[in-house]
Order: C-alpha cells, then sequence, then structure tokens
C-alpha cells in the first residue's frame, strides 16, 4: 500500500540553462533524426547514424544483433566497437508503445543475459511485469566492455583460480596486508593494460555508454526511448536524459546512485556502501533479537555476539568441507568467507531464513551451507571469481575520481572499520586498483546529471538498501531537475519485481507515464529470519 508522506524538495541546482550547455559541452545534437554530434573535450565531430539493426532469432520471443559503434565518439571515423544487442518482442504487438531499454546494474552485469534469463526470473529485483512485456519491445544492450561487448579481461585463470582459493583474514581491513593489497593491484592492472588496449579502457566512461544507448535508438527507428535503469543503471540513465533528453518518454530508476558523488572522489562513495551494507546486517541482527530464541534460535537471544564468536572461531580454525557432485569441489569455511556469504545474504530481505539455517549449521560444524552460498555469491562455477568483477572495475575507474597516494586510502579504510565494524574490512583499500588505473579518462562528463527537458524520472529506492543508501536516492531527487521519490520499507538491493506496491507505481510510469505523490512510501512484508517452522533437530 502506498502512503503519502510529504517530503520537502529543494528546488533542482541547475536548469535548462546548464543543460543547454552541458548540450553544447558535448556536442550532442537534440535531434532526433540525422547526424549526431558528440565532444568531450570541445571539439565536436560528426558521428554518422547507424543503419537498421539485422536480427536474428536466438530463444523464443528473443532476437539478437550486434552495432558497431565508435570507440571515441571524438574520432568517429576511428576504431569501432562491436556491442550486443537483445529484443524481447511485446507480447501484445497490436497494443505496442515503443521500446523499453533496460541496464541491470554492476557496472559489469550482462544486459543480454538477464533479458534471456527473464523467463525464469519473476520475483526478483528488476523482473518486468507481464503487462510490461506486452507493450513494450525490451531492448538489453551490453554496455562496452560488459558481456559479449568485448568484455573486460585483467587475470589469467591461475589468478583467478589462486584468488578464489586465498583465506581472507577479516581482522586486517581489506582483507590482506596492505602490501599483499598492493601488489594484487599492480598485478590487476598491468593484466587489464595487457589484455586491451589502454584508449579502449579509457573509453569504458559511462557517458559514452549513454551515447551508444542513443546509437541503438537510432538504429531501432525511436524517436524516444523508455528506461528502467537498477543500481549503476540509474547512472546510465540521467546520463542518457541529460545528454539527449528529447529522446526520453519516460524513466525508472530504482535502487538509485548518487551521481554526484559517483563521478567524485571514490572513497565516501566506498564508505556509504560500507555503512548502508553493516546496517543491513544490523537490521537481521536485531530482527533475531526481537523474535527471540524459540523463533530464531541463532546466538540463544544474542545473535550478535553468537555471530562474532562464530567468525573468530572458523577463522581460528575454518570447517573443512568435503566435495558435493554438482555443488560444490569442496574447500575450506573460513571466518572471512562466512562474513562475505553474510553479507549478501543479510542484504536481501527474502534470504534471511536462508542465512539463518546456514549460520545455525555451521555453529554446529557443518559448513556446507555457508560455504556453497560463498561459492554462488562471490566465485563462478568453475570455481574461480566471476569475470564481471574485472569488467565492473574497468567501468567504475573510467568514471571515479580516486586519490593516488596510499595515505587517502588509509584514512578512508580506517575511517570504513570505524563505522562499519564487520562489513567495513570488506570496503577498506577496495578502490586500489582505480588509483593505479593505467588508461586515466580525461574527458568523462563529470558535471551533475540534471536530465533538464527530459520528463519527470521515477526514483524508486529501499529504505535499508545494502549497495545504494537512502539518501542517495534523496540526492538524486535533489540532482534531477523533475523527479518523483518512492520509497519502499525494508531491506533488500531494487524494488520493482519483489514488492506489488512498487510494482504497480513502475508500471504506471512506464506503461502510462503516471506517477505516486513525491516522497509516498510502500510497505513491505515484516522481516523474519526463520521460515515458517523450525527443525525439529534444533
Amino acid at each position: 500500500m502506498i502512503q503519502s508522506r510529504p517530503r520537502p524538495r529543494p528546488a533542482a541546482w541547475y536548469g535548462a540553462a546548464f543543460a543547454a550547455a552541458l548540450m553544447a559541452l558535448t556536442g550532442c545534437s537534440s535531434g532526433a533524426s540525422g547526424p549526431l554530434t558528440t565532444s568531450a573535450a570541445g571539439a565536436s565531430a560528426p558521428v554518422p547514424s547507424p543503419g537498421p539493426l539485422s536480427w536474428s532469432t536466438c530463444g523464443k520471443n528473443l532476437e539478437c544483433a550486434t552495432i558497431e559503434v565508435p570507440q571515441e565518439y571524438t574520432e568517429p571515423d576511428g576504431a569501432r566497437i562491436p556491442l550486443a544487442v537483445m529484443r524481447h518482442r511485446a507480447t501484445d504487438p497490436d497494443r505496442r508503445i515503443g521500446s523499453l531499454v533496460f541496464n541491470p546494474g554492476g557496472p559489469g552485469v550482462s544486459a543480454t543475459e538477464t533479458l534471456r534469463d527473464l523467463p525464469r526470473t519473476a520475483g526478483t529485483p528488476g523482473a518486468f511485469s507481464p503487462a510490461v512485456l506486452a507493450r513494450f519491445d525490451v531492448i538489453a544492450m551490453d554496455p562496452r566492455g560488459v558481456g559479449a561487448s568485448r568484455a573486460v579481461r585483467c587475470l589469467t585463470e591461475e589468478q583467478r583460480a589462486d584468488a578464489a582459493g586465498t583465506a581472507f583474514d577479516p581482522s586486517v581491513p581489506g582483507g590482506k596486508p596492505l602490501p599483499r593489497l598492493l601488489a594484487d593491484a599492480a598485478a590487476f592492472t598491468d593484466g587489464c593494460a595487457e589484455h586491451q588496449s589502454k584508449k579502449f579502457l579509457a573509453s569504458l566512461s559511462t557517458d559514452n555508454v549513454a551515447r551508444d544507448l542513443d546509437q541503438v535508438r537510432s538504429a531501432l527507428g525511436e524517436d524516444k526511448i523508455t528506461y528502467y535503469g537498477l543500481s549503476y543503471g540509474t547512472v546510465v540513465g540521467p546520463m542518457y536524459a541529460t545528454l539527449f533528453p528529447d529522446r526520453v518518454r519516460q524513466m525508472v530508476l530504482d535502487a538509485p546512485v548518487d551521481t554526484n558523488q559517483w563521478f567524485g572522489n571514490s572513497l565516501p562513495l566506498l564508505n556509504d556502501v560500507a555503512v548502508a551494507s553493516e546496517r543491513t546486517l544490523d537490521a537481521w541482527f536485531r530482527t533475531c533479537r526481537t523474535e527471540g530464541a524459540a523463533v530464531c534460535p541463532f546466538g540463544a537471544g544474542d545473535p550478535q555476539a553468537a555471530f562474532d564468536t562464530l567468525i573468530d572461531t572458523l577463522e581460528a580454525k575454518p570447517l573443512k568441507i568435503a566435495p558435493a557432485e554438482g555443488t560444490t569441489p569442496g574447500g575450506e569455511l573460513d571466518g572471512a568467507m562466512a562474513l562475505e556469504a553474510t553479507r549478501a545474504l543479510a542484504g536481501d530481505q527474502n534470504a534471511w531464513p536462508l542465512l539463518t539455517s546456514a549460520l545455525l549449521a555451521a555453529q554446529d560444524g557443518n559448513g556446507a551451507p555457508l560455504f556453497t552460498l560463498w561459492s554462488s555469491v562471490t566465485v563462478s562455477p568453475f570455481p574461480v571469481p566471476t569475470a564481471m568483477f574485472e569488467a565492473h572495475t574497468a567501468v567504475r575507474c573510467a568514471d571515479w575520481q580516486t586519490p593516488a597516494g596510499i595515505a587517502a586510502h588509509k584514512a578512508a579504510a580506517t575511517k570504513a572499520v570505524h563505522e562499519a565494524e564487520r562489513i567495513g574490512t570488506r570496503a577498506a583499500y577496495s578502490a586500489l586498483n582505480c588509483a593505479r588505473w593505467p588508461a586515466p579518462n580525461k574527458d568523462r562528463v563529470t558535471k551533475p546529471l540534471t536530465g533538464a527537458g527530459a520528463p519527470p524520472a521515477l526514483v524508486v529506492a529501499g529504505r535499508l538498501d545494502p549497495v545504494t543508501p537512502h539518501h542517495w536516492a534523496e540526492n538524486m531527487t535533489r540532482t534531477l531537475d523533475s523527479a518523483v521519490l518512492l520509497t519502499r520499507e525494508g531491506v533488500g538491493h531494487g524494488s520493482y519485481g519483489i514488492n506489488t506496491c512498487v510494482n504497480a507505481a513502475v508500471d504506471a510510469a512506464l506503461i502510462h507515464g503516471t506517477h505516486p505523490a513525491d516522497g509516498a512510501v510502500c510497505t513491505a512484508d515484516k522481516p523474519a529470519t526463520t521460515r515458517p517452522f523450525v527443525p525439529a533437530n534444533r
């Protein structure tokens, strides 16, 4: 149920005059057809409109194509990049509205693979409703450097396997001693430069991704696109709306990033993420304690103390995990791995019963459930660290302004561990790769993304989001020239697809262009740390 809650809304920071100036700076034409122009450093160059896409069937109701775009829009006749595009045809073509482009986030998540899995992802964040699928061709484009669009590669298989098998000490900020972290950062960034050109790495910025989307729009023959972005997709959306405001029909931004922080100093941003994640773990502790030991037996009324003891115990003496065919190759579960699995599961309220069960098992000496969960959130089925991490790092390093001096990172690590006692160890020193990134992007767009001239955006935020804290959504609505904020109570990253109230609001925005009152609130199911029953052996 939506509850109206008035929220004071300061005037937008910048108006149409700034948007026009930014458009002039970037050289982006506002016409819906004809040659585009773009510039990052003042000199503009015409970019020919692409021809129609050549589609081929690649699944049930799915079509795939490739579009080539300039590696640098200031050099339209230079190197080009092939980008993977996928289309899910509107299931009710007679009532089709147009094309709905979406970005599932990351950065580094493959939009085409997400769209391919769409029938199996109902009830998860970002899953489109049947009503939306009926009215839109849903368009997925793997951003440059991601998925099937020349995914960034920085590590060898041996390096990946080594990283997967390393036991991290959670008592050390960052999980490893600083010299090892610096050596890892050097190996990673050197590998990135060895596997692809520095010019390609420098081109991975969000402003180029937005320009790529406009090339796709043109190739689709659409005057305007409807857009849904989740997490990092909420950086791409406002960038597109700022560069091409008259090409936006409607826009929904779910689990939003504060774009001013994203393009600024990355260390405060990472600190915000650590604190947000710690708050979701605290919410699990609080709920378990409130339910009482009869309902939530982990910790016998003091789950926080029991958790800290379990992490210390596992770090001192990891549990051996026997191989299980089709599930895990076996190994050891140490404290850092248990902490990482807990961090991921605590951030999803629907996963809390699973987390409770796994922690109880580990407490009883059975680490297999928690180890399997750790594997699912940190490594691929091989098992090696997911390749997404490499693309994720490359995109954010192309956007971020990260201090080069180690002193700033030491201070940020100390702050993170102080403000997020358990989760801060994960954030500490996590921007070292960007500090020594070998391909600085000197011409990225970093001005406030106001989207001036575009229709009002619907911004949807969870009250306790483990990745994008709620105040980021508040900041986004202040930065955007026109936006409405809808808040979902409860824990979780992403709201559309998991909450009936939010689903109705997002569907109305995408299909009809209607929004709830600014500051409206959607209630959530009461959180629970266990399933409706407690196993007899507990």
